[in-house]
């Protein structure tokens, strides 16, 4: 696979993540370890399917225990810091914190063997930051000093993420099938956290169960494998960058099925992820 065909692969991720929100309010009341647990073993179920119908389970056994423990780190670690976030601080500064880890993929992938970091990928990275922090902070009510533990746990989340993709491109030669076993781990941890946090409560309609369903499929599931493949053979600049993409679309989805209204905000943050991205990707092509 080539690097520009990976790159596009791995934005696949970015475009299912975009339904995240939407599908997340569809799924309510059911709450977030559990819709984690369902949604997980979803995307782990339907991975090892497709990993045993193209006779790889083989390979699944050559992969060393620290890497499943590395990838489940990064999926349920990430989804724990920033729910645990979210119920410690407020939802706007607290999301707006967690979306640093799209401008720290770039930074840190200039410590990557063969990656060069360029102003114009970080210049690109800083306008997609200002863009989405448009877009979160637009309900925010500001800062405040007693959130300071929230706000530290959205700092967590962002590195580990951030740190979950960088150095999964030095775990070249681990298959994506691996993907499969991460987020099955992932959903057992969630269950187990379920159990001792929350009140068990499924989707109480079938639009509910098909938005789970959904989720399981795309955004929690499909997404981290395209993922993988982008990150891993892709260009790693790009894919932070254009990452920023990612809460622009989720808000036109919204404004599309009618849960949010458009505002100009919206579209001063579509200019300034777009020539964000743009830049980055001029800064690449120039490499």
């Amino acid at each position: 696979m080539t690097r520009t065909r990976a790159t596009a692969v791995g934005f696949i991720a970015v475009l299912l993540w975009s339904l995240l929100a939407l599908l997340t309010v569809g799924s309510t009341p059911t709450p977030p370890l559990l819709l984690n647990t369902i949604c997980f073993s979803i995307g782990g179920t339907l991975g090892l399917i497709w990993t045993w119908a193209s006779g790889g389970l083989g390979q699944l056994r050559a992969v060393r225990w620290t890497t499943y423990a590395f990838g489940t780190v990064g999926l349920f670690g990430y989804h724990a810091l920033y729910f645990s976030a979210l119920r410690m601080a407020p939802a706007a500064e607290a999301g707006l914190i967690a979306y640093l880890w799209p401008l720290l993929i770039v930074l840190f992938s200039g410590l990557l063997p063969g990656e060069h970091l360029r102003i114009g990928h970080l210049f690109g990275a800083c306008l997609g930051f200002a863009g989405a922090a448009v877009i979160i902070a637009g309900g925010g009510t500001g800062f405040q000093a007693k959130h300071l533990p929230g706000y530290g746990l959205a700092l967590l989340c962002a590195l580990t993420w951030s740190g979950y993709s960088v150095l999964s491109r030095r775990l070249g030669k681990t298959p994506t099938s691996s993907v499969a076993v991460f987020c099955i781990a992932t959903a057992i941890a969630s269950g187990m956290l379920h159990l001792m946090l929350e009140d068990t409560v499924f989707p109480d309609s079938a639009f509910g169960w098909a938005s789970v369903a959904a989720l399981g499929l795309g955004p929690v599931g499909l997404a981290f494998y395209v993922w993988d493949i982008g990150v891993k053979q892709g260009d790693i600049q790009i894919l932070g960058t254009a990452s920023y993409a990612a809460p622009l679309l989720s808000t036109l989805a919204l404004v599309v099925a009618g849960i949010a209204a458009p505002t100009w905000g919206l579209a001063i943050a579509a200019v300034l992820i777009t020539g964000g991205a743009a830049i980055a990707a001029r800064a690449s092509m120039r490499r």
